[in-house]
């Protein structure tokens, strides 16, 4: 008999969610992750007692009530609001597109004048069929928007022309006419006091994990303790790239500690132009409103993913697609391997998106 019922590939969100409710179900899991913690993505270090984002901004949101509920039983959450903030060419615009931002770009002051000049703009291009993003994003938001915030932005996340990327990756651009810079449009918002880190390790109290263990080292013994494979890693790896592999895109992250009390004042600001080599900073601080004498920032590089480097981002054009198509129709025939997560499933999802997956995914697996 195998020692485990589950082997949890991956200590991230998708990962600590099954264990907890296997754990709550009276079944035995073993958790493993090749990082030196736990959490993924969503990692936290206390820091000069700053919780660092060790991989980049996180704010989770929802309008998921219950995904809202169950979270809330391992942490407290605060009610920070996600509101960026973008430079470009020396100066700085509200984020998300609403009053503020076109007030700082237009100078125009009511819903009225905005709809207008964006109504205009948009004009020239009403008769285009979008073929690549460049002429998508013209579009549907004409020639200022797409010059100041997202030519340079996108190509410098992307790694790769505007014209080169498919038109489906902007499929539409949000204005808000109104004057809220809030991000999110969902319920429930905010981010663990603790940290995401404390989050994932209440979740996965009871359950046995050890990090610095990569199952493809030894994945002939790992396979044989338990009955069942919950699978979070980059699904083509686990297929031994039979078809070919998947395209991701990567990040690198620089994070500084500053002997001031303050940095930008903001917890994010994006960094448009392609001459500034980093996407955004993040003040971590400002994220539980912190008080602290110093600062520490993570500066966001983007770069194209390699072998030795991270998978954060899939690339979900055509070609990548129909590869993934083929790794999930073999996935599906795995009796005793659930695949989940970001790279298991190969999608770019939310933190709550996760969290109810990982539940629908337990509730089939476990009650019915």
């Amino acid at each position: 008999m195998a020692e485990y019922d589950y082997l949890i590939v991956g200590a991230g969100l998708f990962g600590a969610v099954f264990a907890q409710q296997a754990y709550e179900h009276g079944k035995k899991c073993l958790v493993i992750d090749r990082r030196h913690t736990i959490a993924g993505n969503i990692a936290c270090t206390k820091i000069d007692n700053i919780f660092v984002h060790e991989y980049g901004a996180h704010i989770f949101h929802t309008d998921n009530k219950q995904v809202w509920n169950y979270i809330n039983r391992f942490a407290c959450f605060n009610n920070f609001v996600n509101s960026p903030l973008a430079y470009a060419k020396g100066k700085l615009y509200n984020l998300p597109f609403n009053m503020h931002t076109f007030y700082q770009l237009w100078g125009t002051k009511t819903p009225q004048e905005a709809k207008a000049l964006i109504k205009q703009q948009c004009e020239e291009y009403s008769k285009i069929i979008p073929t690549n993003l460049k002429e998508q994003a013209l579009k549907i938001g004409g020639r200022d928007i797409y010059t100041l915030f997202i030519k340079e932005y996108t190509e410098k996340q992307w790694v790769r022309k505007a014209t080169d990327l498919p038109a489906f990756i902007i499929k539409r651009i949000p204005f808000r006419f109104v004057y809220n810079n809030n991000y999110f449009n969902d319920r429930y918002q905010g981010i663990p006091v603790e940290g995401y880190s404390y989050l994932v390790e209440k979740l996965l109290e009871g359950t046995e994990v050890k990090v610095n263990t990569d199952y493809f080292d030894n994945r002939v013994y790992f396979d044989k303790l338990a009955d069942k494979i919950v699978f979070t890693g980059c699904i083509d790896q686990f297929f031994n790239y039979e078809f070919g592999k998947l395209e991701y895109r990567s990040l690198r992250f620089k994070h500084v500690s500053l002997d001031i009390e303050d940095y930008q004042g903001n917890a994010v600001v994006n960094y448009n132009d392609a001459n500034v080599p980093y996407t955004r900073i993040i003040e971590h601080k400002h994220f539980v409103f912190g008080n602290q004498p110093s600062t520490i920032i993570t500066k966001e590089y983007p770069e194209i993913f390699t072998s030795k480097s991270e998978p954060y981002y899939p690339v979900n054009d055509n070609k990548n697609t129909i590869l993934y198509k083929k790794y999930r129709e073999k996935a599906d025939l795995q009796k005793n391997v659930i695949f989940g997560g970001r790279l298991g499933t190969y999608t770019y999802i939310d933190m709550d998106d996760i969290i109810e997956n990982a539940l629908k995914v337990t509730k089939k697996e476990l009650i019915l």
